[in-house]
């Protein structure tokens, strides 16, 4: 009698105890903290979000990277969102990214929407992309090969017009055809 209901009481909470599969789900969804002291040499990987604290010297790609204000990346960095307080000394490439004041960007930005607040340091190129993402490694190194191999001659006919507007001013290029129109 006793032990009946401990087997039935048992069952169920056996069936309760279904629950550290949902533990570990939630752990999944934990933000992993890389702390100050660490230095990590080599790439990180995750598809869940990561707070970087420490120094990287490496590629990190995330879900969601936040990275503090004494922090340092040396590479390329990829999630969905970022969030940088810290130093960046490569590119970035994230869907949503957040430059704070004490944020020192070193190299190029690709994004679909970007907000810097005053006092961030930015240097290099930043361009909007619908989807950052899919245009990180597929489609700028292909699509240039492509350009190049396939339209060379229109590859140099498009670079000699820029070389010569660079070369002359725009005003002085137009006043010696205006010259010799004039001068039959």
């Amino acid at each position: 009698m006793f032990n009946k209901g401990n087997k039935d009481s048992s069952s169920p909470e056996t069936g309760a105890f279904s629950a550290p599969p949902k533990r570990t789900a939630m752990k999944s969804k934990a933000p992993s903290i890389l702390s100050g002291d660490l230095v990590m040499t080599g790439s990180i990987v995750s598809d869940g979000e990561i707070q970087l604290d420490g120094t990287v010297d490496g590629d990190v790609r995330a879900g969601s990277l936040i990275i503090g204000e004494d922090a340092t990346v040396s590479g390329e960095v990829q999630a969905e969102t970022v969030v940088i307080r810290g130093r960046v000394t490569g590119s970035v490439r994230a869907r949503q990214v957040q430059l704070a004041a004490t944020a020192r960007i070193e190299g190029d930005i690709v994004h679909a929407a970007l907000s810097v607040e005053s006092g961030a340091f930015f240097d290099g190129h930043c361009r909007h992309s619908s989807d950052p993402l899919k245009d990180s490694g597929s489609s700028n190194k292909p699509a240039a090969k492509d350009n190049g191999v396939k339209s060379e001659p229109s590859a140099k006919a498009d670079s000699k017009p820029p070389a010569p507007g660079k070369d002359q001013d725009p005003l002085g290029s137009l006043e010696p055809p205006v010259a010799s129109k004039s001068g039959f």
